[in-house]
């Protein structure tokens, strides 16, 4: 049977990148830092995937906007100094081969910034696994859906042909603000109640599960 989709979009942390306990706790140590009050861990993992800037905002709103470039350089302190140690999600780089090979486009919308997703793809060696990507830092952060948007233009590739999959509410928002499919996986940042409230395809809760719903499915 034909494809169902011809694009398949990725978030990356939480979703291919186990990386949200350690984002989560990066926002905590930044906080700290700066003396700003320190959120829970499920405050902090709420805010994973949208923009810094809007994530912070989010977080503490009562900071002023004059200490935002401290806390945000904290943050990156502390992420950038054990980023090298985040995995993939066991099976994910196999999987990402596999779909290519299926003859799927593949792609990035994230909140990181460019550099980070650079540096991520590289110390992980995906470079090459995907068509495009998109980042927060170089169009709108989620859950607008002009990073969607910007993807489906540059591969030629419309919203109905199209399946958006992330790990928090934000990614299902986005894809719904697009018309675009969405799937939620359970094993990242946001709790699964929550991502199935936002009505996705289905929830997965671990990556062989995914890769095993989108052979079927996609």
């Amino acid at each position: 049977m034909p494809n169902r989709f011809d694009l398949i979009v990725f978030d990356w942390d939480g979703t291919l990148a186990d990386s949200a306990g350690l984002i989560a706790r990066c926002i905590q140590q930044a906080c700290e830092d700066i003396g700003a009050p320190v959120p829970s861990e499920e405050r902090a993992r709420y805010v994973i995937g949208l923009g810094l800037d809007d994530a912070l905002a989010h977080l503490v709103p009562e900071l002023p906007q004059s200490d935002y470039r401290r806390l945000a350089d904290s943050y990156r302190a502390h992420y950038f100094a054990g980023d090298a140690q985040i995995p993939l999600f066991d099976g994910a780089k196999a999987a990402l081969h596999d779909l290519r090979a299926g003859g799927f486009r593949l792609a990035v919308a994230t909140g990181k910034t460019r550099r980070g997703l650079d540096r991520a793809m590289h110390n992980l060696g995906v470079e090459d696994c995907f068509d495009a990507t998109r980042c927060a830092d170089e169009t709108a952060s989620k859950p607008d859906p002009l990073m969607l948007h910007e993807l489906f233009a540059e591969l030629g590739i419309g919203a109905e042909r199209s399946l958006m999959i992330g790990d928090t509410t934000h990614d299902l928002d986005m894809a719904r603000a697009a018309g675009v499919a969405g799937l939620a996986v359970t094993y990242g940042a946001h709790p699964g109640a929550h991502l199935a409230a936002a009505s996705p395809l289905a929830c997965i809760d671990r990556f062989d599960e995914l890769h095993q719903w989108l052979r079927q499915h996609a």
